[in-house]
């Protein structure tokens, strides 16, 4: 197939460029740069051997979304591209209201336009909202969000939901938990602008010196250590669960189906800091502070619908993760050069 990838340069969307290229896919880049470095496309090219055509436009420019898939040839769409700070979010809502929901709305009607069928959507476990029971289960309603960001998922969600509906498309929505990790060679990985919003990349910017130690928000959850429990899925498991939702759409009978992406298991915050202590060789600083508002004392996922619809599963370790993000950090400590 050939694919379009919108957001292609940024974090999980170019270790999906890749692992599509493997898998025998031609890929179409689409993004605007606005949170990623056009620096990434010439490592992806090396590290595939091959030409990326990426254009750079915001989605939701109509004219220049329609003109790309006049061109043809699109048989496919991963729709990446979208503000995601939740912090942000808080503080500039409607510029997330406005982006997020404008360039899908876009990139759906030139889709229609064109007759291309079939769309995987980077969406994410934040639609479980806060009340949700463990694991959480794709069936689960009603969905919500605790911030603009979040709710920007369920709405796009529920548009693409009733558009596959009425317009015969194929729809995946993949519900991540917490993308970590850096392809093996250490050539690309996660590079966050300003402070990280993650825990791993602020481990990994403390274990390479950016920053002077880690703050750990809480440590008397109900939990076995105290700290909060994640579900982290390495990054290159992510983008093997995206090849696997967009080969399966032939056959899911529904026209939009669900599918959780993450490991299936919570690992806390300090086994996560001694996991990048040992993959680092170097101590981690950290204090204890003060619980954040609105933070959850675990999250994991329940993977069983992927592994018998989509036949994936994670393969890889917390170990591997941190060993992975500490090979891309070491490697680029200040993340990618300018262009």
């Amino acid at each position: 197939m050939r694919v379009l990838v919108s957001g292609g340069a940024g974090y999980i969307g170019s270790h999906t460029v890749l692992a599509l290229i493997e898998a025998g896919h031609d890929v179409v880049v689409v993004d605007d740069f606005s949170n990623s470095k056009p620096t990434v496309v010439g490592r992806l090219e090396t590290l595939s051997g091959t030409h990326i055509p990426v254009h750079s436009f915001d989605l939701r420019d109509h004219d220049k979304t329609e003109h790309l898939f006049a061109q043809g040839g699109i048989d496919a769409v991963i729709h990446f591209a979208g503000f995601k700070a939740v912090g942000e979010s808080v503080a500039k809502p409607l510029d997330y209201y406005t982006n997020n929901l404008d360039a899908t709305f876009s990139l759906v009607r030139a889709m229609r336009r064109h007759d291309v069928r079939n769309l995987v959507f980077s969406s994410s476990a934040t639609v479980y909202g806060d009340h949700a029971p463990l694991p959480f289960r794709e069936d689960y309603e009603p969905l919500s969000a605790s911030n603009p960001y979040g709710w920007t998922k369920v709405m796009i969600e529920q548009v693409l939901s009733d558009v596959a509906r009425a317009d015969d498309l194929k729809v995946a929505l993949l519900r991540y938990f917490n993308p970590v990790g850096a392809h093996p060679s250490g050539t690309i990985g996660e590079d966050p602008q300003g402070i990280p919003n993650n825990l791993l990349p602020f481990i990994a910017q403390v274990a390479v010196g950016r920053r002077p130690k880690l703050s750990v928000f809480g440590d008397d959850y109900p939990t076995e250590d105290g700290t909060a429990e994640r579900d982290y899925i390495h990054v290159e498991d992510l983008a093997a669960g995206h090849v696997a939702a967009l080969e399966a759409l032939g056959r899911i009978e529904e026209p939009v189906r669900a599918f959780n992406l993450g490991g299936g298991r919570g690992t806390s915050v300090l086994e996560m800091v001694r996991a990048f202590e040992r993959a680092s060789g170097r101590e981690i600083p950290y204090e204890i502070v003060g619980r954040r508002a609105g933070d959850l004392a675990a999250t994991w996922a329940d993977t069983t619908r992927a592994a018998e619809e989509l036949g994936w599963r994670a393969t890889r370790s917390i170990d591997d993760m941190c060993a992975d993000a500490w090979r891309w950090q070491s490697q680029n400590p200040d993340g990618y050069p300018d262009a």
